[in-house]
This record gives structure tokens, sequence and C-alpha cells, in this order.
């Protein structure tokens, strides 16, 4: 329990570090970020009007408090650009783009995983080749190639087979849950196939290594075939390396989701970050980039939190430590 304890109040001490970073990185770069916002042919009266407006005419610290104290309670601001709250527009956003990440992710790993274990079983040279080669290719293509492939393959209107949407969102979101996953299944296979292939790779060399320790042997000598002693054994064993691979993949898919959500037109935050990039609206980027980084840590601390429950060998060192 005091580890949990440490472990969270860790993670409230990473979120509070990177809310002074992601603060801060907006005001030490070059130039005034009322001027920047206001662009090149603003007046100085619109210039000054924005400053005050952002509260950029108080001092730093006050800035900080009261950007933070929205945030604690769920208040990110208002759009300079469109009048709404940021926290509206986000969590709009965030029903596209999480669900993607997570349908992306089952995707990868219900390819990846058996894939993987086909990989390390596989007895023949040419077979250990394929698997080897298709790991390679997959990873090595490019998420908007990758996308373009498939929907002309499968998009509706325009592929081969046309069964899935290739464009947009529903309106009315997840309040018809089928039209929903349908029109993000093509954009999370996009993802989901180049993540399953570094799934593959890294399952079928850890799997390799375990082949040939002691722990497959013992279970062979118990009457398991080696098939069954690597699936029921081996997997248990490189279970908490695949975890800490998966919550790093996971992180890392939210860069492969802003390609995705452009290519398919989705209104999600990959989309939404770009957009208030290119529109100079850095109240609303400062906000989008500590809620991305939060899902980093969040991802991290579930993770550890994992690997304390799959791998007992963990505890009984966390345990021996605190005696």
């Amino acid at each position: 329990m005091l580890a949990v304890v440490r472990r969270l109040l860790l993670f409230v001490a990473a979120l509070f570090g990177m809310s002074l970073l992601v603060f801060a990185a907006l005001r030490i770069l070059p130039g005034d970020v009322a001027s920047v916002m206001a662009g090149v042919n603003a007046t100085p009266q619109r210039v000054e009007a924005l400053r005050e407006q952002l509260g950029l005419n108080r001092s730093i610290a006050e800035q900080y408090g009261s950007w933070l104290g929205g945030v604690l309670r769920g208040d990110f601001g208002t759009s300079l650009l469109t009048g709404r709250s940021i926290s509206a527009q986000i969590g709009v956003r965030s029903q596209v783009t999480f669900p993607l990440i997570a349908l992306g992710m089952l995707i990868a790993l219900l390819i990846g995983i058996p894939a993987g274990c086909a990989g390390a079983l596989a007895t023949s040279r040419p077979a250990r080749q394929s698997f080897r080669a298709i790991s390679i290719i997959g990873g090595s293509i490019p998420a908007l190639w990758g996308g373009l492939l498939l929907i002309l393959l499968f998009g509706r209107g325009v592929g081969l087979i046309g069964i899935l949407p290739s464009q947009g969102f529903p309106q009315q979101g997840w309040q018809n849950p089928l039209q929903a996953v349908m029109s993000l299944l093509l954009p999370a296979m996009t993802v989901g196939i180049i993540v399953a292939a570094g799934i593959m790779r890294y399952t079928r060399s850890a799997l390799n290594e375990v082949m040939g320790s002691s722990f497959i042997d013992m279970g062979m000598a118990c009457g398991m075939t080696r098939r069954q002693a690597t699936l029921r054994i081996g997997l248990r064993i490189i279970a908490p390396q695949l975890v800490s691979v998966i919550g790093l993949t996971l992180a890392e898919m939210i860069t492969g989701v802003v390609v995705v959500e452009n290519l398919f037109a989705l209104q999600g935050l990959g989309s939404m970050l770009i957009t208030d990039v290119g529109n100079r609206d850095l109240l609303t980027v400062q906000s989008e980039l500590f809620l991305l980084s939060a899902f980093f840590l969040t991802i991290g601390l579930v993770v550890d939190m994992l690997h304390q429950l799959i791998d007992p060998r963990l505890r009984a060192v966390k345990g021996g430590i605190q005696q």
C-alpha cells in the first residue's frame, strides 16, 4: 500500500513539473505571446487588448496560478479563435482520439502477439525468414502510405472492397456505437498494423531467448510439449517486458494518430493541435500539450502498477526493502 501511495505522489509531482514546463515553454520563446497570437498586421491597441485579455500584464506567478487553478477545476479557458470553452472542445475531440488509440492497440495486440508466437515456434528456415521479413516490412510502412492503401482496398465508394467508411466521424458521436466504430476501423487498422509489426518483432525475439532457458526444459519435463511450454511459461516470463513495450508504444501512437486523423478527416486532438498551432491559438495549444503529457504520464503509472501485479519478484524485492 505504501508503494502505491509513493507512486501516486510521484505521479502528482510529475504532473506538476510538466505543467510548469508546458507553461514556461510558451513564455521563454522569443517574441511576445500576445503579438504572436494577434498576427503580424495587428495594431498596437489590438496587441495591448489581447495582452490584457490573456492576463499577460500580470506577473508570471499570477498567470501560472490562475491557469493551474483552472486546470484543477477542469477549466482550460476560452479559445480566442472560436470563443468556445477549450475544455468542451477537448472533450469532443477526445471522443475520437482516445477510442482510435485504444482500437488501434487492440488490433495491434490481436495481430502482433499471435504472429510473434508463431514466428518463435516456426521450425523451418523459410518460415522463420518469412515472419522476420513481415515484421520488418510492416514496421517500415509509413502511416500515410498505409492508410491510402487501406482506403483503396476497403474504402466505401473508392476501394476494391468498399465496405468501410474512409472519411469523417458521425456527427452524433457515440450515440450510434456501431457507426462510430465502423468510422474508426480503417484509421485504427492503419495505426494497428504498423504497431503490430513492432510487437510481433519483440515477442518473437523475447520468446526465442526464453525457449533456450531452463524454464522451458522444466515445463517439458513435466509433460508439456515445447509449444505448450513456450505459450504457457514463456509468455508469462516475458509478460512484464511485453507490458513495458506496449506501454511505450501506446504513448508513441499519438504521433501516428496525428497523421491518420488528418488523412481520414477525423476531428480529433491531433488535427486540433495542428490547427491551433497554425492559427497561433497558443492558450489552447498549452492546454492540449498538458493533456497529452498527462496521458503519457498516466500510461507510465499504469505500466508500473501492472509490473507489480504481473511479476511477483518485484513485490518480493519491495517487501524485502521495506523490511
